[in-house]
């Protein structure tokens, strides 16, 4: 089982993740590589936490 530690901290860079996620969907559009990119590294945290 992990920690509360790790689970804290994944739970936070999932925050901040998404957050990064929506500031770029906003100015370059939800279908720009970069904000694409940004998704399926927080769809691969998020499988992480489950």
């Amino acid at each position: 089982m992990k920690s509360l530690v790790s689970k804290k901290k994944l739970e936070f860079i999932i925050e901040i993740k998404r957050k990064v996620m929506c500031k770029k969907a906003i100015f370059l559009g939800f279908t720009h590589p970069e904000v694409v990119k940004c998704s399926q590294e927080l769809d691969v945290l998020l499988n992480i936490r489950k």
